[in-house]
């Protein structure tokens, strides 16, 4: 990124050495981040984050069609980028069906078969919820829906660190992902588009990214993303097994401190480095505060609505009660979280929870 931002300066799409010098290390990148997800270079589509990728597979597929004439499946627990985009549709005179799920937050294989219809375009469903560290079986609806001649697109951004995101094992037509979830700049995504599918761009004004995102590309970071990538891949396994044992670790701290907890959604096959926790007869809003005095950060729900005053939309569709969901917190681990770091939370959480018990 450096390099990019101090000598390989050049606009990818100009002719002269400078710009073809970044043109090349824009298209190793490019295979880079082909090869993480065994796909194609001209596959990917890079973007400014997973909130323009979501944004851009679902309304690049359903604007395809005149309104009325398409219908789109999204789960009930997608990420506001995907929710915000379903609901533009709806209001644009598209039909969409959203999803319930169980109070583990899955989304059942039955209700997407009945949920389909004839005019049905496009089932996006999240690999992994950011709240709740859920899994969902997207195999199996790729199944379901390749049966159908139905597109599917998943959000994979929680799914990047610890999970096989090859797009033909997923079944998938397109996966976004976003280079700040793995350690990489903010600012900058990709969307796998698969070969032969045509998209209605949201933006216009040049060819780049096979005119699906025109406009000078972000060199720098499309370099740190598949350097983040590239990083993630290698040590996925081992992190995976690491960040199991600190889930494991925080869960039980907490339960041998004798506090009160509820564990909200799976307890196993979970995301291991999401734990969503009600506390109850707390509030979880003093609780973040407290721990945030102590330097300790965390969560009520999504970063992207961490500032709304709604409860979890996540928590909510799960069927919680409504004081269990203002008692919940999300704590989030990853290759910096120590052992230490997990023992000094649970001592420094015992001591806020008494303080804030209602």
């Amino acid at each position: 990124m450096l390099a990019a931002l101090e000598s390989d300066f050049g606009n990818p799409s100009s002719m002269h050495s400078v710009g073809m010098e970044a043109a090349a290390l824009v298209r190793q990148a490019r295979q880079d981040v082909g090869s993480s997800l065994g796909c194609s270079p001209e596959e990917v589509c890079f973007t400014s984050g997973a909130t323009e990728a979501d944004n851009l597979a679902l309304l690049g597929t359903l604007r395809r069609f005149a309104a009325g004439k398409a219908h789109l499946i999204v789960s009930a627990i997608e990420h506001h980028a995907v929710l915000h985009a379903a609901q533009k549709l709806e209001q644009e005179g598209y039909a969409v069906t959203y999803l319930p799920v169980d109070s583990q937050g899955l989304v059942d294989l039955q209700a997407v078969e009945r949920a389909i219809r004839d005019d049905t375009k496009l089932i996006s469903i999240m690999l992994v919820n950011n709240e709740v560290g859920s899994i969902q079986p997207i195999a199996e609806i790729g199944r379901i829906a390749r049966a159908r001649s139905i597109l599917l697109h998943t959000d994979a951004v929680q799914a990047l660190g610890f999970m096989d995101v090859h797009v033909e094992n997923l079944g998938v037509d397109m996966l976004s992902l976003s280079a700040h979830k793995i350690y990489g700049p903010k600012g900058i995504g990709a969307l796998y588009v698969r070969n032969g599918l045509e998209l209605v761009p949201l933006a216009f004004g040049g060819t780049q990214e096979n005119t699906l995102r025109p406009g000078t590309e972000n060199v720098p970071g499309i370099l740190g993303l598949s350097s983040a990538l590239n990083l993630v891949s290698d040590h996925r396994a081992t992190e995976r097994e690491r960040l199991r044992g600190l889930r494991k670790r925080l869960v039980g701290g907490i339960q041998a401190a004798g506090l009160d907890m509820v564990l909200n959604g799976p307890e196993e096959d979970v995301a291991p480095h999401i734990a969503s926790i009600s506390f109850p007869g707390t509030d979880a809003e003093m609780l973040l505060i407290r721990l945030n005095k102590e330097g300790i950060a965390v969560s009520m729900g999504s970063a992207c609505t961490s500032r709304d005053i709604e409860p979890s939309h996540v928590l909510t569709a799960m069927g919680l009660p409504e004081k269990r969901i203002e008692a919940s917190l999300r704590i989030s681990l990853g290759l910096p979280t120590t052992e230490e770091e997990i023992d000094r939370f649970v001592e420094t959480l015992e001591t806020a929870i008494k303080r804030v018990l209602i």
